[in-house]
Order: structure tokens, then C-alpha cells, then sequence
């Protein structure tokens, strides 16, 4: 959950505060002023130190509601705290960006829909299910008040068709992440529909999305979304090179890739990716068995450019980043039984973040049994210091 204090061009007459503002003598007098007073909303709590005076629960400044109700760490409060007066409503909605139902094991759709209409300052909002609830009327609600909506998480959002897609489409257009992991009901239309309204997505996770899933749709992706810089196609068996070579050109700034189970790709794709997407850092190619050596000694060439791009960086930037922060952190070979030794030997020497050992097993080539000779510099430099994995999906 949180709670942030707007500033007076957000929230007029309103003094903009800081979480150590938050904690300021004049707000700890003010909840002690009426703690003291035990009278509730019928007493009058005064102190004179500041001269503050309380009627009740409902007369607490905006910025001590929203301290106590960060502190308690439940957006249940959040949601209770909402409906006590008019006061406490009108700050709540000025001050709650960061919400999450995913606690909600029943009823979120008409959750939802009421909420909706109350947090229409809504920046990020999950609303993950362990069964499936939501209909496409609770996401038009959303879409329909919360304009700001920055990131949103739908994952197995099995009920949902394509007017959820198009809602979020029209109402938040400043969508940067966006997980529907798992909806199947989607189709490649509204997906592509999606992408040239929401054009500055960053973070998209589109595992299993199936129907939505299609070259055709990766193409508008590509067309669309030049900012996207983590994007999830896991187990969507119809894509092909033609999509994914789309997203190499037209998505440059990639850092992380799952293309796990795409089965139909080919080393056009990883030689595209390799080309095309020079901060490229995760690469999941599980169960892709028409990966060839070709694919591999491409990375590797290409590792040689990405550490020469990486020169021309700042020196601070560098030395904030550190060792290995050049070239891929992660890839997941698994179960592509057409490699050979020497190829992901040579893509693993030419990226120092790839680890085969224990400790960061970030090359991961399980189900290869012809790989098992394939070591990176921990097994020849036991004291090497590498980095920690950086594998980020869309959530």
C-alpha cells in the first residue's frame, strides 16, 4: 500500500510533506491530543502547545490519517478508513496511489467496481486471483475513474474478454506494466488495439495469453511500445520469427525476453534479438528445440559489441553498474537438445554473469545431457566475483 500526500497544484490548500514531515511534533500533538482526550467523535480534544483542536476521529489532519493508516500495512484499513466519513473519503482518494485486493478471496468483482469510483488516483493496482472473480465490468470501472493508472496486475484473469483490453485501452493510456498472464480469452486484435493506445509500456507479461499472442500482434507491439523493456511470451506456440524478429527492431531498449515453449522459433529470432537488442540481459529459450549452434555463437559475437557500447558510458554510471553489468545475466537453454559444447561454451565465456555453478546458476541448461562439460570461470577462478542474477519477467 501507499500513501502519498499531493502537493497544492493536486490537492489545494494542502501543504506538500515527505515521509520525515510525516513525523513532525504537530502531527504527533495532534493524535496525542485526541488519544488523551478517550471522548471519540461526541469530545472535544484540545492542546496547547499548538493550539489544535480535535472533534473527533473524523477532524484528523489529512497527512496524520494517512501516516496511521501507512503504518498499518493493510489496505483492508484502507478500504474500511474510506467509508467512515466524508472527510476521511475525500483524503483517502486524494492520497491512496498503490492498492492491492489480491487478498480478496471472494466478491472482487463488485469490490471493484465500488472502489473504482473512490481511488480514482489509482498509480498501481493488483488485483490477483487465486480462482477466478473478475468480469470485464470491474476492469471498465477501473478503466472508467482511474486515469493515472500506471501499473496493473490481472494475472489469471480468466473471465475477461476483449472489452477489458479496449477499456484499458481507451481510459489508461499511461500504462507502463501490465501482467494478464494467463487470459486466454484475449484476441490478437485487441492486444495489438492495446498497444497503439498505450504506448509507453515498459514491463508486459503475456505467458499463456495464446489467442492474443501472434505475430500480427507482436509486430504491433514493436511498432508501438519502442520503450518495452520486459516482455513474457511464455508457452504462445504461434509465434514466430516474423514476430519476434518485429520485436528486435522495433523494441531496442529489451532487457528481459521469455521466449519459453515458443516452439516454431528459430535462429533467425536469437540472431535478430542478438542484433537488434543490445541491453538484452535475460534470454529464456526453454524447450525452443529448433535452437542451433548458430544462435549461440551469434550472442557470443555480439557480447564484443555490447561491452564496446558499454565504454562510452559515463564513468560514475560504470562504476555504479559494476562488473558484469554488460550483455546477458541470464538465459535459459533448457531442454534445446541441438546445442553443442563449444557453441554455449563460447557464449558463456563471452558473458562474465553467466554462472553454471550453484551459487548463481544463471546459465541454465537442465535436460541437456551433452552440456554437462559446459562450465563458466567460478570452476577455474573459485574467488571470481560475479553478480547476482538479473532475470525480471513483467512482473
Amino acid at each position: 500500500m501507499r500513501l502519498a500526500v499531493f502537493g497544492a497544484s493536486d490537492y489545494p490548500k494542502k501543504k506538500r510533506m515527505d515521509g520525515e514531515q510525516l513525523m513532525s511534533g504537530e502531527l504527533d500533538n495532534s493524535f496525542n491530543a485526541l488519544m488523551v482526550s478517550g471522548e471519540g467523535e461526541s469530545g472535544q480534544a484540545h492542546h496547547e502547545g499548538t493550539g489544535t483542536t480535535l472533534l473527533g476521529w473524523k477532524d484528523l489532519p489529512m497527512e496524520l490519517l494517512l501516516r496511521i493508516l501507512s503504518m498499518a500495512g493493510d489496505d483492508r484499513m484502507v478500504i474500511v478508513g474510506s467509508g467512515v466519513c466524508t472527510g476521511w473519503r475525500d483524503t483517502l482518494e486524494w492520497g491512496v496511489t498503490n492498492l492491492s485486493l489480491s487478498w480478496c478471496q471472494a466478491h472482487m468483482n463488485d469490490l471493484v467496481m465500488s472502489l473504482a469510483q473512490k481511488f480514482t488516483k489509482l498509480q498501481v493496482l493488483s488485483l490477483r486471483q487465486i480462482k477466478p472473480q473478475l468480469e470485464d465490468s470491474a476492469v471498465e470501472a477501473v478503466a472508467n475513474n482511474c486515469h493515472d493508472l500506471r501499473e496493473l496486475d490481472l494475472i489469471r484473469s480468466f473471465r475477461l474478454s476483449d472489452r477489458s483490453l479496449y477499456a484499458l485501452a481507451h481510459g489508461c493510456p499511461h500504462l507502463t506494466r501490465l501482467n494478464i498472464s494467463g487470459c486466454s480469452n484475449f484476441s490478437d486484435a485487441a492486444l495489438a488495439y492495446l498497444s497503439s493506445q498505450c504506448k509507453n509500456l515498459k514491463c508486459l507479461n503475456l505467458c499463456g495469453c495464446v489467442r492474443a499472442v501472434s505475430d500480427r500482434a507482436l509486430q504491433a507491439i514493436a511498432c508501438n511500445c519502442g520503450q518495452l523493456q520486459s516482455l513474457n511470451l511464455g508457452w504462445c506456440d504461434s509465434v514466430t520469427d516474423k514476430g519476434v524478429t518485429s520485436l528486435a527492431s522495433g523494441c531496442p531498449e529489451l532487457r528481459a525476453l521469455d521466449l519459453c515453449g515458443c516452439v516454431l522459433i528459430t535462429d533467425e529470432s536469437v540472431v535478430a534479438l542478438a542484433n537488434g537488442c543490445p541491453h538484452l540481459r535475460s534470454l529464456g529459450l526453454y524447450y525452443c528445440q529448433n535452437i542451433t549452434d548458430r544462435a549461440m555463437y551469434s550472442l557470443a559475437a555480439n557480447s564484443r559489441r555490447v561491452r564496446s557500447k558499454g565504454r562510452s558510458w559515463d564513468a560514475a554510471a560504470r562504476k555504479n553498474a559494476g562488473a558484469g553489468a554488460d550483455g546477458l545475466a541470464s538465459l535459459n537453454i533448457s531442454q534445446c537438445t541441438a546445442l553443442t559444447p563449444p557453441a554455449v561454451q563460447a557464449v558463456c565465456d563471452s558473458f562474465p554473469a553467466l554462472h553454471t555453478c550453484p551459487e548463481r546458476h544463471s546459465l541454465i541448461i537442465s535436460g541437456c545431457l551433452s552440456l554437462t562439460s559446459v562450465h563458466c570461470a567460478c570452476a577455474h577462478h573459485p574467488h571470481r566475483h560475479g553478480r547476482a542474477i538479473l532475470s525480471n519477467h513483467a512482473y
